[in-house]
């Protein structure tokens, strides 16, 4: 009886810890857990007498709020969160020395509104501010942004 009793306590506890941790909200493990406690304390009550039953009920209270305690409390989580910062940034290509502003080129995918360019032989990443450019037209650079250049059809420049 005492084994089943703790088994169905334990099981109630571990569903009880999943849903606490890992699926908040109102879903199966806290049905399960809530179902598994509430027959573990009643089995105790029924087989045990009332002294088994209240001493039951006050360890799954007690455990219940031991381990709501330990796991809303921040010093628990850091132990799992990341403590460095990270200062690295990604450099761009350098396309500002690469290609200068007002230099043609033609377009080798749809830009809508990002695409592939080429430059002087070179193939780049642009991207159009104003509309889509159909492949194989002639493009004028306007800019940068970022890692791409920001490229109008030629007709508009």
């Amino acid at each position: 009886m005492t084994l089943w009793i703790t088994l169905l306590i334990l099981l109630g506890v571990l569903l009880f810890i999943a849903e606490l941790v890992l699926l908040p909200g109102l879903t199966l493990a806290a049905l399960g857990s809530f179902c598994c406690l509430v027959g573990a304390v009643t089995w105790a009550f029924v087989e045990g007498g009332t002294a088994a039953g209240f001493i039951t009920l006050g360890i799954v209270v007690v455990l219940l709020l031991i381990l709501t305690a330990l796991f809303l409390r921040p010093r628990t989580w850091n132990r799992f969160t990341l403590k460095t910062n990270i200062e690295s940034r990604v450099q761009p290509l350098e396309i500002e020395t690469q290609v200068e502003v007002g230099v043609q080129g033609t377009t080798l995918t749809r830009l809508a509104p990002m695409g592939k360019v080429q430059i002087g032989g070179r193939t780049f990443e642009a991207k159009s501010l104003d509309s889509y450019i159909d492949p194989r037209r002639q493009v004028t650079v306007i800019g940068y942004d970022n890692a791409s250049i920001v490229v109008r059809p030629v007709t508009e420049a």
